[in-house]
């Protein structure tokens, strides 16, 4: 035999309890489809006790035995139940205010919970404590079903009927069944948010799967002019790369960058079906160093800077342009030649590109 715990234990509310590195359960689902209510062990990895003291010390000892030990003939109420310990253990207050460690093996045990006194009248809390002593047993056994060994006490009868009176606890079956169903209803709940929120950031009417799948540059040139972003879907392939190309002009026109004769020759390249530069770092770091790239200052489209420098906001066009999925490219580019354009100047593009590939209108 090993004593793990003896001693004076605090109780509130007349319970305590052992618990382990698991969720602790609830008062009735412990005793849920036992016949004992003074240990509760429904709830795997918990043991909830009853003791007939509402507020304040109780003798507790806790044993831990290699067989099961013999009954003493003082102890006026015993209970039994099965019970399997997960990770670190401990006996613990009501409110988790104090706990004492128990140092259980994780294996199957028995549990026998004995008391004494519970019927005693509700003591002050300068009281012997020896008035009302439990002791709190384990041994390795096999799981079985709880146990009424000995009942004496009016206390005891009372908790025997609680436990008699709640739903016993889920089976495994029921448990899997349980966690799909919520699952299910969270995924089905985080679907209907993200589509909510989706359907706000479109205006309320949701665009073709192109347009949805592009998200980003599309959702934000929609909401400078919706109908065109329906009308680049709705144009073929072909009449998509032009626009690109049309517009990577208008943006580096407009960002006096044609002028600039290592730029001139990466829009020739993107004339011929071929990729402005062999590369992605270099043209920026050369953009940057270049005396000869003009540097003028814009207004962003949202209105929050006003000091953006024109020839970085539009370089981006010799990028996107040669996307490979030719809407992707004509959303992108058209988007990032309305920002060159600056604050409030967007409409003129629109305008001019829709007179440009009159299927627009």
């Amino acid at each position: 035999m090993r004593v793990v715990f003896q001693g004076e234990a605090w109780v509130h509310y007349g319970q305590l309890s052992v618990e382990s590195d698991v969720e602790s359960g609830e008062m009735g689902a412990c005793f849920g489809g036992q016949r004992n209510g003074l240990c509760g062990g429904a709830v795997p990895g918990t043991l909830f006790l009853m003791t007939g003291t509402h507020t304040g010390e109780v003798g507790f000892t806790v044993e831990v035995h290699d067989t099961a030990p013999e009954i003493g003939a003082e102890w006026e109420d015993v209970v039994e139940v099965s019970f399997r310990p997960v990770g670190d253990s401990a006996l613990v207050g009501w409110a988790g205010e104090w706990s004492e460690p128990l140092e259980l093996v994780e294996l199957d045990y028995r549990v026998r919970y004995s008391g004494l006194g519970m019927d005693r009248e509700q003591q002050g809390l300068d009281e012997d404590p020896a008035l009302e002593r439990y002791l709190l047993q384990f041994w390795p056994a096999p799981p079985a079903e709880d146990e009424i060994v000995r009942q004496t006490s009016r206390s005891a009868a009372y908790w025997h009927e609680f436990a008699r009176k709640q739903p016993p606890p889920p089976t495994p079956e029921e448990k899997a069944e349980a966690l799909r169903i919520a699952e299910a209803e969270r995924k089905r709940a985080a679907e209907a948010a993200s589509l909510a929120a989706e359907l706000e950031a479109w205006g309320g009417n949701l665009p073709d799967e192109r347009l949805r799948r592009l998200r980003g540059p599309a959702l934000q040139l929609a909401r400078f002019d919706r109908p065109l972003v329906n009308a680049l879907a709705a144009v073929p392939d072909r009449t998509q790369r032009d626009i690109a190309r049309w517009a990577a002009r208008r943006a580096c026109a407009e960002a006096r960058l044609g002028d600039v004769p290592w730029i001139a020759a990466a829009l020739d390249a993107m004339d011929r079906g071929d990729r402005p530069f062999d590369d992605d770092r270099t043209p920026w770091d050369r953009l940057f160093s270049d005396p000869s790239v003009p540097q003028t200052l814009i207004t962003t489209p949202d209105g929050r800077t006003d000091n953006f420098l024109q020839q970085a906001m539009a370089f981006p066009v010799l990028f996107s342009v040669v996307h490979e999925d030719p809407l992707e490219a004509a959303v992108d580019v058209v988007h990032t030649a309305a920002a060159t354009m600056g604050y409030g100047r967007q409409h003129e593009l629109f305008a001019e590109l829709r007179r440009t590939f009159p299927r627009l209108a």
